[in-house]
């Protein structure tokens, strides 16, 4: 009997996504994202991917330049 694997998202791949749809409804590039909020763009692109733990003031910047609340990132 094989065992199905449950795949769930974690928390970084979440809030990452969350902002790529912000982006997307928004009309905003990562290169655009990182001239609004002083980021580079690599690590905009590590945010919104899932693979870098991002703190409160990076996604308070990411949160005032696609001109949302923080709570953008609440399930």
């Amino acid at each position: 009997m094989s065992a199905i694997k449950s795949i769930t998202m974690n928390e970084r791949e979440r809030i990452g996504l969350r902002i790529r749809e912000i982006m997307n409804e928004q009309g905003i590039s990562t290169v655009k994202l990182a001239k609004l909020t002083g980021l580079h763009q690599p690590n905009i692109q590590r945010i919104i991917s899932g693979k870098y733990s991002a703190g409160i003031d990076i996604l308070s910047k990411i949160g005032d330049a696609l001109e949302c609340k923080i709570d953008f990132v609440i399930k």
